[in-house]
């Protein structure tokens, strides 16, 4: 048995001598709708911003995304019903207050979105078409182009920053490690080209999205790995949640072929499920059938591929009364593109890692427990979504929260002349095997869909922590360059997952132990939090027990 995993302060150290220095007010880390929104209300003030992104902003979770923006912009729905959905499908660990604060937000952001150009579809009649999805009551989800509604807001909200003569922006920058000085976060040591540029702010946000690439299966881009998540971590920033993974129910399944999402729209519109032997298996589920929470549909479509052996399950269009090519472009192009016609053949579907619910605990503001550092969007945790994400609900809190974000990153002090640090940290041993990191990097997405995964148990997950300790520690003695840093992160947030998920003895959401099937509220309904302690080991924390908040008084 290797001893649990030793997580660094830092990665390397910086040399203030020698390495060149970049000043800027607020510096943003991630280019999807929660930095852009966080970037252009900071600039708003008069500051200047910083955006940094390792991919073009046509790679962002934002941009993959298919539905669109849940918000209450009708007669028949209402923001305590928008409310009661989000906390029933949380699970009873969303907060109330902080639900309530987001979804009277809705409207406004929507306005906001239409009013820098975003164009969402509309009806003969110019109201804005509204679709349901999973565990929504009413439809309350604003889309555009159908099912490309996360490229159009990508679309809009990079072009408002590159007309925004006081945001800068630099793509292909990957950030090494925060700096922090005094306690405080004052920047970021970035990677570019394979040469260090230091970055010296004022106020620092992370934006910088999930980590989907830790599963085999998944509907995120290649640059989802956890980067912001590890980096707040090892700055000592308190997380919460990170044992509740969303998996999307319908990713395309085409063995060779890349993952790629169906969109939950689909199933609003009728679609429905069946097995190989074209059998509809959701109306037994749940009352809901395939509108159900997104943890209910993937476990029963697990299920079913278990009991009939196969690889996969078909999601079939064919009852839908819209012409399936045009109600969703998108989709009906890719499946062309594998000789299948959404109108006439079923699509092959299977679960994919798709949102990381928990992150860099913070408040409605994006505030983290570091001073002068803000999280926001997926890498944080607002306790909006509780055990389990209402559909459509992130595009509006990285909205929501992303503004008020940037107005309060914006009023940070001064900032001070970065110092030189020290790497006491880096093992660099040039005795270490040569590591193949492609082969390791395979290991761990195999091991974390496996054992880490929709289904897990104390086994799996103790012995899933014991192997990504040992890869962590061989490759803390290899070479430290971009490569090895992601690959670091990734094994970072894996082992913040797993840790999590042992100590939460139950199943809630999308969280589900073989161990312990039943939802314990007496013991667990209560945040599980972490933090990376003096010695450089998870230190695991329980919040205050509360009554869970998806049962009525």
């Amino acid at each position: 048995m290797h001893p649990a995993p030793i997580f660094p302060s830092s990665l390397g150290g910086f040399d203030a001598r020698t390495t060149p220095v970049l000043l800027t007010d607020v510096l943003v880390i991630g280019g999807g709708i929660a930095g852009v929104s966080a970037a252009l209300a900071a600039a708003e003030t008069g500051r200047s911003v910083l955006v940094v992104s390792k991919t073009p902003l046509n790679q962002t979770n934002t941009a993959w995304a298919q539905g669109g923006v849940a918000a209450v912009l009708t007669d028949e729905d209402s923001v305590d019903l928008h409310v009661a959905d989000t906390l029933r499908v949380g699970a009873g660990l969303s907060d109330a207050d902080v639900t309530r604060h987001i979804v009277e937000r809705g409207a406004d952001s929507v306005r906001w979105l239409t009013d820098l150009g975003v164009a969402f579809d509309r009806d003969q009649d110019g109201e804005l078409e509204l679709g349901r999805e999973g565990g929504h009551s009413v439809s309350r989800v604003v889309h555009a182009n159908g099912d490309s509604t996360g490229a159009e807001i990508q679309r809009v909200v990079g072009e408002a920053l590159a007309n925004d003569p006081r945001i800068t922006c630099k793509f292909d920058a990957f950030v090494r490690d925060l700096l922090l000085q005094d306690g405080r976060c004052v920047g970021a040591v970035l990677l570019i080209d394979g040469a260090e540029l230091a970055v010296q702010a004022s106020s620092v946000v992370v934006a910088s999205g999930g980590a989907g690439q830790m599963y085999r299966e998944t509907t995120n881009p290649i640059g989802a790995c956890g980067d912001g998540a590890a980096q707040c971590f090892r700055a000592g920033a308190e997380l919460a949640d990170m044992e509740f993974v969303q998996f999307h129910p319908t990713t395309l399944y085409i063995a060779g072929a890349s993952r790629f999402l169906i969109s939950e729209v689909v199933r609003g519109a009728g679609a429905v499920l069946r097995d190989r032997d074209g059998v509809r298996f959701m109306d037994g589920v749940h009352p809901q059938a395939e509108l159900a929470p997104r943890d209910v549909v993937s476990r029963a479509i697990l299920n079913r591929m278990v009991e009939t052996s196969d690889t996969h399950v078909y999601l079939d269009l064919t009852d839908i009364e819209r012409d399936p090519h045009r109600a969703f472009p998108s989709i009906s192009r890719i499946c062309a593109g594998f000789d299948i016609d959404i109108a006439h053949d079923p699509i092959p579907v299977r679960p994919g890692a798709h949102y990381l619910i928990g992150g860099v605990r913070t408040d409605l503001q994006g505030r983290t427990s570091v001073p002068g550092l803000f999280a926001v969007g997926e890498v944080a945790a607002t306790f909006v979504h509780g055990a389990n994400r209402l559909a459509s609900n992130s595009l509006l809190e990285g909205c929501v929260v992303g503004r008020a974000c940037g107005a309060l990153a914006a009023q940070g002090p001064e900032s001070r002349p970065l110092r030189s640090t020290v790497d006491q940290d880096h093992e660099d041993d040039t005795n270490v095997p040569l590591l193949h990191l492609d082969d390791m990097l395979y290991s761990l997405k195999s091991l974390m869909w496996r054992q880490v995964g929709l289904i897990r148990n104390a086994t799996g997950l103790t012995e899933a922590i014991e192997r990504i300790s040992l890869w962590h520690h061989y490759l803390r003695r290899g070479p430290l360059n971009r490569r090895s840093v992601e690959l670091t992160n990734m094994l970072t947030v894996s082992a913040l997952c797993a840790t999590a998920a042992l100590h939460r003895e139950e199943s809630r959401g999308t969280h589900f132990r073989r161990d312990f099937e039943t939802r314990d509220d007496d013991s667990f309904c209560r945040h599980i939090t972490l933090r990376r302690g003096d010695d450089g080991m998870i230190e695991v924390g329980r919040g205050e027990a509360r009554p869970p908040t998806d049962i009525d008084p």
